[in-house]
């Protein structure tokens, strides 16, 4: 089935029991918005029938049960939501500060990456930690939050060959992204540091530590702070 337009958003059917509405193909923070929108409109005023909302960088996934509704009676009820996206207003984003050990075995690329970009691990870590982040979206695994942007003096591509298992709470980079593992799992992101912090924990309340819209900031700390911030 091919896409179809509506008021700048886009309607593909994704699967028998799926809809996919895409507010253009780029990364950009006025997509993010409309995201954002259409996820608080639906839901504080949730469609019958509609199972589960898969928001992404610039679309949102909407899966619903097919014995209760159809794509074709799905995308007229979101394009009367999609009418009334201009009148949404977005709370204040919330800013997180997560610390992290730069370097030695806690980022075991931040060498190689300063070495690519010409950069000494001092002007990497402060690049890397002045800049305020956007949580674009949750995926991967639990707790797993893709950031942007990435000063241009650190877009890295992944590595060629992804690691079979990165420790949890790495903090790595990838493209113009960042991010932290919030478990050990395979990777290929470049990672130059560490977290003591939890991102995801089955027993918090709303279990991952950031959430879509969130504002992140990075504080570089010793090596001793890590220790007993995890002993904390």
């Amino acid at each position: 089935m091919p896409a179809i337009a509506y008021d700048g958003a886009r309607f593909q059917f994704a699967s028998d029991q799926s809809l996919l509405v895409s507010f253009g193909d780029k990364i950009t923070r006025r997509a993010h918005q409309q995201v954002l929108k259409l996820l608080r409109l639906l839901e504080s005023e949730p469609v019958a029938g509609v199972c589960n909302l898969h928001p992404a960088y610039c679309s949102v996934l909407v899966k619903f049960d097919p014995l209760r509704l159809q794509h074709e009676e799905l995308q007229s009820t979101l394009q009367e939501y999609l009418r009334r996206l201009k009148n949404v207003t977005l709370p204040d984003p919330r800013l997180v500060e997560i610390p992290v050990c730069y370097g030695a075995d806690y980022g075991p690329d931040l060498q190689d990456v300063c070495a690519m970009h010409k950069l000494t691990p001092e002007q990497a870590i402060e690049l890397h930690s002045s800049t305020i982040y956007l949580v674009y979206f949750l995926g991967f695994v639990p707790g797993f939050a893709y950031l942007g942007d990435l000063p241009e003096a650190l877009v890295t591509p992944r590595l060629p060959n992804p690691r079979r298992k990165v420790p949890v709470g790495s903090v790595a980079i990838a493209g113009n992204q960042t991010g932290v593992y919030p478990s050990a799992t395979p990777g290929g992101w470049r990672l130059l540091g560490r977290t003591p912090i939890a991102m995801f924990r089955p027993d918090r309340k709303g279990l991952s530590l950031l959430a879509i819209g969130d504002h992140v900031r990075f504080a570089p700390i010793s090596a001793e702070q890590f220790a007993a911030l995890e002993q904390a």
